[in-house]
């Protein structure tokens, strides 16, 4: 699983700098902000199957939604295992709860601070 907690939908404050010989393509430093959203996705690794929510908010309970979302059509005799980065909204006693009430789910957190391969990306 992964999330990005500000997509931007972008524009360029200036027309991006025009193209000339031996001059490499530009652009300005700054942009317009024309909303953010947040992403969770979950990535099924053995099929490829990819399901994701945007959500205007990034909190537990719209973490909470996503997972019930994604636990519906999972037979309860699969174990699932969540990989997860140590992001707070994770770590929530509402997340733990529901999580202890599915035995066969088991979040993994990846180390603060690393890199990990991100397989699901805006």
């Amino acid at each position: 699983m992964d999330e990005k907690s500000q997509i931007h939908a972008l524009n360029r404050t200036q027309l991006v700098l025009r193209l000339r010989p031996g001059v490499p393509h530009g652009q300005t430093h700054d942009y317009k902000r024309n909303g953010t959203t947040s992403l969770f996705a979950a990535l099924n690794s053995a099929t490829g199957e990819l399901v994701g929510k945007c959500c205007p908010r990034h909190r537990s309970v719209e973490f909470k939604r996503f997972l019930a979302m994604i636990d519906k059509p999972v037979p309860r005799e699969l174990e699932v295992h969540l990989v997860l980065d140590n992001y707070g909204t994770h770590k929530t006693a509402m997340i733990y709860n529901w999580l202890v009430r599915r035995p066969g789910h088991h979040p993994h957190f990846t180390p603060t601070n690393s890199s990990r391969i991100n397989l699901v990306e805006p």
